[in-house]
């Protein structure tokens, strides 16, 4: 009757068994009379499918398909249903005719919605654009208008498979109705994956559960193209890359199955080469104490020697790379009291890295220690991390990279943008990023298969991740305690610096096991420069 589509949200239709005949429940249910309508009152008004004249001799002379103009809407119509008055020869569309009874009961809204009077162009309140058409609104709230196609937004939707081949992402999106303040900065005001703009309270958009990916409604929706073209909404859906496999045989997908897997066990274990030209010595290493070669189960049984196992809280982090050591071979310390592991691959660094992609003006030489003041400890100049492993280093500008960083590829795959290849891009803070949009993250996250929405800590804002080149546990004398401290990563029942009388949890300390002594790494090297100024 009205040729309007019959959606979700009118609930209750008629359809004809036997054919494709259907009908809203409000057109079936119209009454061939209306007497003393809200639109029209004080005259009857007939329902009819052709256009009523008031005068039969014109009826003749035109014929039935003449088109007419609604009285409310303004809208040129021809066999089209509509309720006409012959006092006033006022006619008006069934559409306009059952206004009242066009509602809906939107889970974004706690009130109904019912259709506006007229088809407009305004802004509409759920994507922040401006549309033409169809609107609800909501009669007890005055700004609460949105558009038709935003009504019926899938609460769930897939990206991969899109029509202006520039973004995709692996997990099904949820549609969110809001995004307040208190949130966005708990999550640090992410911005749209798509268009890199930020958000807006009230604005509905798309979030992955799995990680932190957002997106507005209408960027995911993209309304540049034809409306929702590309949604699926069940299935793998399709996935459309950039790049050929065939073109990229050495490509490292990402994140890491688990935190033993490293770039180094990459290149020496499946590739048998490094992808930075360097220069290998046997001879390099110098340890005070001799080093045992662990490549067999029964060598493990014999020394008592337990493979890395965070279930049973059993620790064992090379010395090199600072990874786990979760399987043969490895060479560690003959001497009991002695921590010091080596992966085997570890053993076989280049001594020397030349054209490094960060640093190609210069030789960068591996050093067993930094040469810092921190016991060792240095931070990266690419993942802007703390270590305390191997490092390569330029003595000429105290450039120093930990041996992870060292060799990472130009370029790699990741699962959270899986379609694109993302590259090297040297910024202020080292990352990578597509060609084709504007998806980037840091090289220290894409290898980490972490849940981005627990990667930092609510205390502190400070990534779970950042002592994550960071052995702990070896012991050293200090000046102004009377005991050996460890290097920790502080806990709750830490409390606070002795210094600064800040909280320790989360932060890299010494800790006396002796006493009740615990101080932050940073204050205590500042009262050492301190003190010998």
């Amino acid at each position: 009757m009205c040729s309007e589509e019959i959606y979700w949200f009118h609930l209750c239709y008629y359809s004809c068994k036997d054919c494709n005949y259907s009908l809203h429940k409000f057109c079936a249910q119209l009454p061939k009379t209306k007497q003393d309508d809200p639109l029209h009152p004080g005259h009857d008004l007939t329902l009819s499918k052709e256009y009523q004249f008031s005068d039969p001799d014109l009826k003749l002379k035109v014929g039935v398909d003449t088109e007419w103009l609604c009285d409310i809407c303004f809208i040129k119509r021809s066999n089209f249903y509509n309720y006409h008055c012959d006092i006033c020869n006022f006619d008006i569309d069934i559409i306009c005719a059952t206004l009242s009874e066009q509602k809906m009961d939107h889970p974004s809204h706690p009130h109904q919605l019912q259709r506006y009077l007229n088809r407009m162009i305004t802004s509409c309140y759920a994507c922040g654009d401006e549309h033409s058409g169809t609107f609800f609104h909501c009669t007890t709230c005055f700004l609460f208008m949105i558009h038709l196609n935003c009504c019926l937004l899938p609460v769930k939707l897939l990206i991969q498979q899109f029509t202006n081949g520039s973004f995709s992402h692996s997990h099904m999106l949820t549609l969110s109705f809001s995004f307040p303040f208190i949130e966005r900065k708990a999550k640090f005001f992410p911005v749209c994956r798509v268009c890199n703009k930020g958000f807006v309270s009230n604005i509905w958009l798309y979030r992955c559960d799995r990680c932190r990916y957002y997106a507005h409604v209408s960027c995911a929706a993209s309304r540049k193209e034809a409306f929702m073209s590309y949604l699926t909404y069940a299935g793998p859906g399709k996935t459309y890359k950039n790049f050929k496999d065939d073109d990229h045989p050495s490509l490292i997908p990402c994140p890491f199955p688990d935190e033993s897997f490293n770039l180094l066990m990459h290149h020496f274990i499946n590739k048998g080469k490094l992808p930075i030209k360097g220069k290998i010595d046997d001879n390099m290493f110098s340890h005070e104490h001799p080093l045992v070669l662990f490549d067999t189960q029964e060598s493990l049984l014999n020394k008592s020697v337990s493979l890395h196992d965070p279930v049973n809280r059993v620790q064992l982090l090379c010395d090199g790379c600072v990874r786990p050591i979760t399987d043969i071979p490895f060479y560690k310390c003959s001497q009991h009291s002695c921590d010091f592991v080596l992966h085997e691959w570890c053993t076989r660094l280049p001594s020397e890295i030349h054209d490094h992609h960060d640093h190609p003006e210069h030789t960068l030489v591996l050093l067993q220690k930094a040469p810092t003041n921190f016991f060792g400890v240095f931070w990266c100049e690419i993942c802007r991390l703390p270590s305390n492993g191997f490092a390569y280093g330029c003595k000429q500008c105290e450039y120093l990279v930990d041996v992870n960083c060292g060799f990472l590829p130009d370029a790699i795959t990741h699962e959270a943008h899986p379609n694109h290849l993302l590259q090297r891009f040297k910024t202020s803070a080292d990352d990578l990023r597509t060609g084709t949009c504007a998806s980037s993250m840091h090289t220290a996250c894409a290898p980490l298969k972490l849940q981005c929405e627990q990667s930092t800590s609510s205390f502190t804002n400070r990534p779970i991740f950042e002592y994550y080149h960071v052995k702990f546990g070896r012991r050293y004398k200090i000046r102004d305690h009377q005991h050996n401290v460890t290097l920790v990563q502080g806990i709750n029942a830490d409390g606070h610096c002795v210094e600064c009388q800040q909280q320790l949890q989360y932060y890299m300390i010494f800790k006396c096991f002796g006493c009740k002594y615990a101080i932050h790494t940073e204050c205590f090297f500042e009262r050492q420069l301190d003190s010998s100024t």
